[in-house]
């Protein structure tokens, strides 16, 4: 590389010196929040099913519970987002894990008057706090970490929702097990686990914040209307939410499935039913780990076509008869790991791409949008199952198909994501590249690169190079070319020759220079081989810089 020019362009931003320790306290906070939610409601639905209740009752008892759980995600993720920009990130997760003492004091209260419905307003209040606690967890990332690390972190942070998750349901049914009818016990067990939460949250790096001067907007609506006009503006943000969105719609609908197919085609109990919903959660955290070495230092999108390839064809596996549950249980995790390639890079997108000031609202909005996905999920299994008799076999291969048509869609979409997982196949089978300098990119406003031309291979290990999207000034002869030209459009390669009317230069040349000052894409000058073009372009450089 020549040559870096930016327009505009805000200066990086420089984790704090105490990123690590910032860092892996927020993660071992998470872990605490996740596993003490899912291990309280887990407990009330293990209190339900023990106190021996008509089948009716208890089937109608237990998606009361669920369904406690989901509420405050749609409710209050707006006003999480609100107090993760208003307020210091830092500041808002201590003051959640002051406010699970108050919830777990209540809780125990429930437990030991063996009042059910206070346990379940317990459910309600638990998963408030995991609401307004949610923007600030994911929007801290992008503060505490380099971009370089954002998918890195991305894929701990995932492994680590997923593992608690886990963990907190294991912890259930064991405790209410260990202390049926002393349960009582149980809360002051997951009060314990609070107060860890409470000193971890204390290691997190002291972060000034985004937009102090913010206010709150009393209408809930209104406030996630707006938010949804920022992520539409983007059209990489707002297809990475919609990308966000199904992937949460087709966890909860496979987590249903799974179930009815341990029942009903597997013929397995309840505990060898957990186990398959294991599987596919640490295939999850496996693969998102694996995202986050694989994206190599940068936000790697291109993975996310690989992921939606192996969750269709997995899914696809599970439809065919006659499986073990060894097979089952490894289908499902490989299910689960391409899901975490594919969950990693669209969560990184989130988080970086919104401004400091919007980050806490765009997160809040996409949780949102992700629990109507949740929510939708139950309507499609009713339709499934009610509407086209499908069987659980079924409804694996139409988990396979949506897949494969949304794949598709996004496709369609961001055209250059399919281009980015190809280069990045061959960058990890055909090429080796070696990047230096990659921290002179600037993450947010035009920039003007200026590259010696050695091959046509260039172009493609440049893109590869960075996660930046790259709109290239190409000599029009060759982007003329019918093997070319397809790709070129596809990506929005802008032609240029000394042969073209000065109209069409000067529109090639405004083209080029609306790249940089939009702030959404960089420009790219290659040196060709005629003197002419060569002039061509040294003038095309200097016209963009200007």
């Amino acid at each position: 590389m020549a040559d870096t020019l930016s327009n505009s362009a805000r200066p990086h931003r420089d984790p704090p010196r105490d990123w690590q320790r910032g860092f892996w306290s927020l993660i071992v906070t998470q872990f605490q929040t996740g596993f003490n939610d899912n291990g309280l409601k887990f407990l009330v639905i293990y209190i339900v099913i023990g106190m021996n209740l008509p089948t009716a009752e208890r089937d109608r008892l237990v998606p009361i519970v669920n369904a406690l759980f989901a509420i405050p995600f749609i409710l209050f993720s707006m006003a999480g987002g609100y107090f993760a920009d208003r307020y210091s990130k830092r500041n808002v997760t201590i003051g959640t894990k002051l406010f699970e003492f108050t919830i777990m004091a209540f809780f125990i209260l429930s437990l030991w008057l063996r009042n059910l419905p206070m346990e379940c307003a317990g459910v309600f209040l638990i998963s408030t706090e995991g609401a307004l606690f949610g923007p600030s967890k994911y929007g801290l990332l992008p503060e505490l970490l380099a971009e370089s690390k954002l998918s890195w972190g991305n894929g701990i942070i995932e492994f680590g929702t997923f593992l608690s998750g886990i963990a907190g349901v294991a912890a259930a049914g064991f405790l209410a097990e260990q202390y049926q009818g002393r349960e009582a016990i149980a809360g002051f067990i997951l009060l314990a686990c609070s107060c860890v939460g409470l000193l971890t949250s204390l290691g997190i790096s002291r972060i000034p914040a985004a937009d102090p001067t913010k206010r709150f907007r009393w209408n809930p609506l209104g406030d996630f209307i707006a938010q949804m006009k920022t992520i539409v503006a983007d059209r990489v943000l707002g297809w990475a939410v919609l990308g966000n969105t199904y992937l949460f719609f087709l966890a909860a609908l496979l987590q249903t499935v799974i179930v009815i197919y341990g029942h009903d085609v597997l013929h397995i109990d309840e505990r060898h039913t957990s186990y398959l919903q294991a599987a596919i959660a640490i295939g999850i955290g496996l693969g998102s780990v694996a995202a986050g070495y694989l994206s190599g230092g940068k936000i790697e999108y291109g993975l996310i076509p690989l992921g939606a390839v192996g969750m269709t064809v997995f899914g696809a596996l599970m439809y065919l008869p006659g499986h073990s549950l060894l097979a089952v249980a490894t289908h499902l995790s490989l299910l689960g790991f391409f899901g975490g390639l594919f969950a990693v890079p669209l969560g990184a997108l989130i988080q970086h791409r919104p401004r400091p000031e919007q980050k806490g609202g765009v997160i809040a909005a996409a949780n949102l949008v992700s629990w109507i996905g949740i929510a939708l999920s139950s309507a499609a299994y009713y339709l499934f199952a009610s509407g086209f008799h499908q069987t659980p076999r079924g409804m694996f291969l139409d988990g396979a198909i949506l897949t494969l048509v949304t794949t598709a869609y996004s496709i369609w979409l961001l055209p250059d994501s399919l281009l980015r997982f190809v280069l990045w196949l061959a960058t990890h089978t055909i090429y080796r590249i070696r990047v230096e300098g990659r921290e002179n990119i600037p993450e947010t406003g035009g920039a003007l690169f200026v590259c010696n031309h050695m091959s046509f291979v260039d172009a493609c290990l440049l893109i590869a190079s960075t996660d930046r999207p790259i709109r290239f000034l190409m000599y029009k002869g060759i982007y003329d070319l019918p093997y070319v030209k397809p790709f070129a459009k596809m990506i929005g390669v802008i032609p240029i020759s000394s042969e073209q009317r000065p109209r069409e230069m000067l529109h090639s040349l405004r083209a080029a220079t609306s790249a940089i000052r939009t702030e959404k894409s960089s420009a790219f000058s290659r040196k060709v081989r005629s003197p002419a073009s060569a002039s061509c372009s040294r003038f095309a450089v200097a016209w963009s810089a200007l």
